[in-house]
């Protein structure tokens, strides 16, 4: 299937684009230590992106859409769980998981130029990663005003 040169960069473009999206998520949770990061997160985003587009180019109408996101969903919850770890009772990697998972839908929407639902939930994911830490730092696990203090 022959494609145009203007095809091709718009590719570029999207792949790009969904690349960009992911970075910043990919950052937080590599500066916070966790094993998926900057490198894991604009993959998710741009095999998404690559894959809604290969669809979009092979054609078919909506029930083809809905397998390949279908697949993308089941997939990527398998990837996602790799991130979550139990220890000694402790749940932790859920953030990171789901993380994954919204970052795969972010590639999506970009591969099918959805791009406000792909923005709006880099958005929410990123300051939902960065402003609870800091909430649930003030808000849930407050100072021990009872706690002795040290003697000057």
């Amino acid at each position: 299937m022959p494609i145009s040169l203007d095809g091709y960069l718009m590719d570029l473009v999207n792949l790009s684009v969904a690349y960009l999206l992911a970075f910043p998520i990919g950052l937080d949770r590599e500066r916070e230590d966790h094993s998926a990061g900057v490198r894991t997160f604009p993959i998710v985003a741009m095999a998404c992106c690559g894959l809604t587009m290969l669809a979009k180019s092979l054609g078919g109408g909506p029930d083809v859409y809905s397998r390949v996101l279908q697949g993308l969903v089941t997939g990527i919850g398998f990837v996602g769980g790799g991130a979550i770890l139990k220890d000694r009772g402790m749940v932790s990697g859920t953030a990171t998981a789901a993380s994954v998972w919204s970052t795969a839908i972010v590639g999506a929407a970009v591969g099918m130029g959805a791009y406000h639902i792909a923005v709006g939930l880099t958005v929410f994911n990123f300051v939902g990663l960065v402003y609870s830490r800091r909430f649930t730092a003030r808000v849930v696990t407050p100072p021990d005003i009872c706690a002795p203090r040290p003697e000057e």
